[in-house]
């Protein structure tokens, strides 16, 4: 098979042209190789067996230059960040999904399958219930007036009272920012164009990616590269809130085998899948087990990580995704956090980590206001 992958020298898109070229498929990638992700350009672990092309998924002249003679597309490419240029975010993941379909249909190609790359987020703050009331429902993003004041947790509409997260299915649905909103119509173009032209094809919702190659010049995405690099420089991590907000983690080596299985599988066609770790953990959980696997690495003992009363603005409280539909098509996550952890420390160890790296993360999000301190009193 021929494979088109965009955004193929990013995190999850070179692990999965690896594993494509392992199958025996032939690969092109298109990527335009954006900064700050790809600071230094052309990463160095793109295999040669695979064609590079250097492109951008906003252009159509770039669409019908890659697109012909390919049997199925791997659309990863997209644009996130906390920058308010929001129209950039349906330049790129939306209108760039969009000219996908636009190319296929009026060239008239013959795509056997299209899988499309979408994200948590787009559930939003996800799915709680009451306890007292025994009533689940989907909040709206917290008031910033609570957050100001350290009240982190979601209340129920009716009670008042206190609420607990759900996994939440596919079936729900509640963008809070332009990211999430340009993924979720990405998702709905991908599955109703794909449907109207005869294109099989498939939506994946990523939950927390993990494991090596992820980019260090990100200033808000992956626990497991800040956490890391916080340690790797012998300095103490900060964590949000009050770190009991729950997320779930997905080994790199797992989401590849839900890419791989989806390529392929006729009951994935038309649907969407959440891709997550089937278990939640709490942010000081998982930074816990970041500090273990990085004392064992370097054989020292580390700080425990710093809870200095700050949040950041957009944040959701709870992210955790139901993986039951992903279990029924015949995928499960196999490998915990300690494994991504540890498989991403071993890479950043063998890398030319720059200390300014974390500099750069902390001096992006304060411009942007994007970090904010509890009021105290």
């Amino acid at each position: 098979m021929k494979v088109l992958v965009t955004g193929g020298a990013g995190f999850i898109g070179s692990h999965t042209v690896d594993a494509l070229l392992a199958a025996g498929h032939s690969v092109r990638i298109l990527d335009n190789l954006q900064k700050p992700v790809h600071l230094k350009g052309k990463p160095s672990w793109l295999s040669p067996e695979a064609e590079f092309v250097l492109g951008d998924v906003r252009s159509k002249a770039d669409w019908e230059k890659c697109l012909p003679g390919m049997d199925a597309v791997f659309h990863f490419a997209a644009y996130q960040d906390y920058l308010p240029d929001f129209s950039t975010f349906f330049a790129t993941n939306a209108v760039g999904t969009a000219l996908l379909y636009e190319v296929a249909v009026e060239k008239g190609l013959e795509l056997d399958r299209v899988v499309v790359a979408s994200s948590q987020f787009v559930a939003g703050e996800g799915l709680h219930c009451c306890p007292k009331c025994n009533r689940v429902f989907g909040p709206d993003m917290r008031a910033e007036d609570r957050l100001k004041k350290g009240l982190w947790e979601h209340l129920c509409p009716d009670c008042g009272g206190q609420s607990a997260f759900v996994p939440t299915p596919e079936t729900h649905a509640s963008p809070p920012n332009a990211y999430a909103l340009a993924k979720h119509s990405q998702e709905i173009t991908a599955l109703t164009l794909g449907k109207r032209y005869g294109i099989d094809s498939t939506a994946l919702r990523y939950s927390i990616v993990q494991g090596p190659r992820q980019s260090f010049y990100n200033a808000y995405s992956g626990a497991c590269r800040i956490f890391c690099l916080h340690y790797h420089f012998g300095q103490a991590p900060v964590i949000y809130e009050d770190g009991a907000q729950c997320r779930d983690f997905v080994n790199i080596e797992d989401v590849v085998r839900a890419n791989m299985l989806c390529l392929v599988e006729p009951k994935a066609v038309g649907q969407i899948f959440n891709v997550g770790g089937g278990r939640a953990y709490t942010v000081a959980q998982f930074a816990q087990i970041v500090k273990e696997q990085m004392e064992a690495r370097q054989g020292k003992k580390l700080p425990d990580p710093l809870i200095p009363g700050q949040y950041r603005f957009g944040d959701t409280r709870h992210a955790v995704s139901s993986i039951e539909k992903a279990n029924k098509l015949g995928w499960e996550p196999r490998f915990a956090p300690e494994k991504s952890v540890a498989d991403y420390a071993q890479w950043l160890c063998e890398q030319d980590a720059a200390k300014d790296i974390l500099e750069y993360a902390v001096k992006t999000m304060k411009n942007l206001n994007v970090v904010r301190a509890v009021e105290k009193g």
